[in-house]
């Protein structure tokens, strides 16, 4: 007898095994492609998951076929139970990550290392202290540094989370990969995107092929390598030969790779969401806490997953800032 589909496959034969939970809707940054100017209203504590409701909830993901997960924010680290959380996704059978801006980092290494989570994406986006302050509001860059250097010495495979702004910080391209020389690391540098009150223009995205023309003007064509994509990889990846770590792009405005997305999204308070730029949201906490089932709205939500960027088909629908207003500010979603 023929198998009913997956509920987490979609109507374009996309297998979603990788579940990005957002913990927290806080950070202590204020990265302005991420949190508005003006912040962000926050939702009622009580109506965050607890943290075994974030356990149970991906409990029934993992059941139908999740076997990745990554828990990001806001700043998941501000989750005072984080540790608790982490204990309890462990005992799952999934590849557990972290995204993180490494302020709080040094903190929970023993809890990573504990609960087996060997995957960290540390956020920064400058290799310069003022430039730092001035783009977090915050002056922790030591801090950060400091526990990129603590993640490398114990072991953790590290990337580096690089979002590219022009005018803010393009020029650090080659400062960045230069940390691949003597470091087991992954730089990626990823394109600039538009969500609510990030005040994004297409202008100030710095693309693919400009990363890769400066590229080309400091490394010559033999020492630049293109290295193999890890299936539903969202990143194209390089390396400079002879150097210890790697570099990629993640190329979302661009050169979407929305043909092989395998990722959905849940919010700290409980949405789901099947597409990063999606303004559609289907209320699963709710739902849990009534007691009843929630793998029909799941299956509802993987339904309505559309080809491309929430249906934003053409370059000029995605690039109209204006088309973008109704989703949730990046931080609200967790990247």
């Amino acid at each position: 007898m023929k198998q009913p589909p997956s509920i987490l496959t979609d109507s374009f034969g996309r297998k979603h095994n990788y579940l990005r939970i957002s913990l927290v809707e806080k950070c202590n940054l204020r990265c302005t492609y991420c949190m508005p100017s003006e912040g962000v209203q926050l939702s009622p504590r009580e109506e965050l998951m607890s943290a075994s409701e974030v356990y149970e909830i991906a409990k029934v993901f993992v059941s139908h076929g999740v076997d990745k997960i990554r828990l990001t924010g806001g700043e998941p680290l501000l989750r005072k139970d984080f540790g608790e959380i982490v204990e309890y996704l462990s005992s799952l059978p999934v590849s557990l990550a972290i995204t993180t801006n490494g302020v709080l980092l040094d903190r929970y290494i023993e809890a990573l290392k504990k609960a087996g989570v060997n995957k960290l994406n540390i956020s920064i986006d400058t290799l310069n202290q003022d430039r730092f302050k001035g783009l977090t509001l915050r002056d922790h860059f030591h801090r950060v540094m400091n526990n990129i250097d603590l993640a490398i010495k114990e072991g953790f495979n590290v990337k580096l989370n690089v979002v590219l702004i022009k005018g803010q910080n393009e020029d650090e391209i080659i400062d960045f990969i230069e940390l691949t020389k003597d470091a087991s690391v992954q730089v990626r540098f990823i394109e600039f995107m538009p969500f609510k009150g990030n005040q994004w223009d297409l202008s100030k995205t710095i693309s693919l092929e400009t990363i890769l023309d400066r590229v080309s003007e400091h490394y010559t064509t033999s020492q630049l390598e293109r290295i193999a994509d890890e299936p539903n990889d969202t990143a194209k990846n390089y390396k400079i030969s002879d150097y210890q770590g790697t570099f990629a792009v993640i190329s979302t405005v661009t050169n979407p790779f929305c043909d092989s997305c395998n990722r959905l999204r849940l919010t700290a308070n409980g949405r789901l969401l099947n597409c990063l730029f999606s303004d559609k949201e289907q209320r699963l906490l709710e739902l849990f806490r009534s007691g009843a089932s929630i793998e029909p709205i799941i299956a509802k939500s993987v339904g309505m997953k559309k080809a491309v960027r929430a249906g934003l088909d053409s370059p000029e629908e995605f690039e109209n800032y204006q088309n973008h207003q109704k989703n949730r500010s990046m931080i609200k979603i967790g990247g």
